[in-house]
């Protein structure tokens, strides 16, 4: 488990991080979301081990990271923001560094290299100048340093920053791969992330935790939650027959995307209703979409509020 209680961090009068509290667990997911500058690769930098907290304790795998420092490191594989490493170096070189920097005994290294580049699809690229290779190959790489001594605990800073689609479907499948037996923490401020890998997501602004939740959970919170979106052509018309249904408070139309989006009065349900007044009428509609909540309206509501308090 990761334990990290009042984590704080100053740089002089600038606090990064202000006395956050959280626990992860064996086999969570952990998205660690929040804006651009609310502390969120400070945080997994602590925990890694890189930045000295100016107060509070991190535990990882029952080791407090400053007084037991190697035996905690030892349980992390660690991949910053950007994936740095030696452009001049090959793949085959940075890995064989990494293994005798991790203390990996010469009986396995082999093996276990192979083992890391076959599951990261680095076959190809093994001999080739890293400073050569795509972003993604590069992130490809930066993962493999990670999981090359097989640690209990993962820390990714934005691992798919920058990939294309296909890059960034591939990481994502490895990430829910390694979740099997291990923690993983992700860090990113790409929403789509939080459904595609994670269990669970903290919100962090100004330093400061403002949200503690499951990405469900966080997604009813939204004001589209249960609300029903229709697309049609002519959205007047339809904006006033949904108008007349039973536990719609409010509807709205989205000129620029050709939409009308239906919101339920509280603790009311009113995608059958419109659905059976849109057959019942005969009513043109080329979509109609129930609303599982939007995280991104969520974010912003959480985090303006938050960095304002």
């Amino acid at each position: 488990m990761i334990e990290i209680k009042n984590l704080t961090k100053r740089y002089g009068d600038l606090l990064a991080v202000d006395s956050i509290s959280f626990t992860v667990a064996p086999g969570e997911v952990l998205g660690f979301l929040g804006p651009n500058g609310a502390g969120k690769s400070t945080t997994m930098k602590m925990i890694a081990g890189f930045l000295t907290p100016s107060d509070g304790s991190i535990s990882v795998c029952g080791f407090d990271v400053e007084k037991q420092p190697l035996e905690a490191k030892r349980c992390i594989g660690y991949l910053p923001e950007g994936a740095p490493a030696w452009g001049e170096m090959t793949p085959a070189g940075f890995l064989s560094f990494i293994a005798d920097i991790r203390g990996i005994a010469p009986g396995v290294r082999e093996k276990r290299i192979r083992e890391v580049v076959a599951r990261l699809g680095l076959e190809r690229v093994f001999e080739q100048p890293i400073e050569t290779l795509s972003k993604g190959f590069k992130r490809r790489v930066g993962i493999a340093q990670a999981i090359l001594h097989d640690p209990k605990v993962l820390v990714l800073d934005e691992p798919t920053d920058g990939l294309d689609p296909n890059q960034k479907h591939e990481v994502r499948t490895l990430i829910q791969g390694l979740a099997k037996d291990k923690i993983v923490i992700v860090s990113t401020h790409i929403l789509e992330e939080v459904h595609a890998v994670c269990t669970r997501a903290i919100i962090i602004a100004a330093g400061k935790v403002v949200a503690d939740a499951t990405p469900d959970d966080l997604e009813a919170r939204s004001r589209y939650h249960g609300a029903v979106t229709v697309r049609a052509d002519d959205l007047d018309a339809m904006k006033a027959s949904l108008a007349k249904v039973g536990g719609v408070d409010e509807v709205l139309v989205d000129l620029e995307d050709k939409v009308v989006t239906a919101f339920p009065c509280k603790g009311q349900a009113i995608f059958g209703p419109i659905t059976r007044l849109i057959q019942d009428q005969k009513l043109p509609v080329h979509e109609v979409l129930l609303e599982r909540g939007r995280l991104d309206e969520v974010f912003r509501t959480i985090t303006q509020t938050g960095a304002r308090s």
